[in-house]
């Protein structure tokens, strides 16, 4: 009897799902924050990064035992290590605010976090139709959403930073412990659009 054939786009999809969980529990975190809480939900996005870990294991595994592959093998082993990134950068951000003791939220954190949000879900969106990559319109617009999404992270990244560095100069812990969540938050965006422009190198590649 044949064996079941392995759905990468499937796998693909679930882990940016994966992804977008975390990013909603950080806004979550954000929203309603108490530090006294934050311990369990560091536990908690710890263990759907945990899931997306073991996702990622299950692509390799098939990738480097399989003979056919829907795309080529480095592609899917690319696509799936960028995504792996969105999920640990997302969960480094929550390290950040334990290890700093934040005590309340700065604010544009939120709106930050927020923008993330919504790129992990444009994200999902884009690999649902990734596997009809040759045939989708709503592909490209995705990938485009998630891009402009990234230029608003990057002018809300800028004036946080200088508004910390304006509005706060006798707290130079403080600017450090924001300044350093803030660039880990950048690079959670940065991450969403490296896998959309991967993906868009993919569809070149393949067209």
């Amino acid at each position: 009897m044949a064996r079941e054939k392995f759905d990468y786009f499937g796998a693909l999809e679930r882990q940016g799902k994966y992804a977008c969980e975390e990013a909603l529990m950080l806004v979550e975190l954000f929203r309603d924050f108490d530090p006294a809480t934050l311990p369990e939900k560091l536990d908690a996005m710890h263990a759907v990064e945990n899931s997306a870990d073991q996702q990622n294991h299950e692509i390799f595994t098939h990738v480097a035992t399989e003979f056919l592959t829907p795309l080529e093998k480095e592609d899917i082993v690319e696509l799936a290590h960028r995504l792996d990134d969105i999920c640990d950068y997302i969960d480094d951000v929550t390290q950040q605010l334990y290890m700093y003791d934040i005590q309340d939220i700065y604010p544009h954190a939120l709106a930050m976090a927020e923008i993330i949000e919504q790129a992990t879900a444009r994200l999902v969106d884009a690999l649902r139709e990734f596997r009809n990559f040759r045939k989708s319109r709503a592909l490209a617009d995705h990938v485009i959403e998630i891009n402009d999404l990234e230029e608003e992270a990057d002018k809300l990244y800028l004036k946080s930073i200088r508004d910390l560095y304006v509005n706060h100069t006798d707290e130079p812990v403080y600017i450090m412990a924001w300044s350093n969540v803030f660039a880990r938050m950048e690079r959670c965006i940065d991450a969403c659009e490296n896998v959309a422009d991967m993906m868009g190198t993919v569809v070149l590649k393949n067209s």
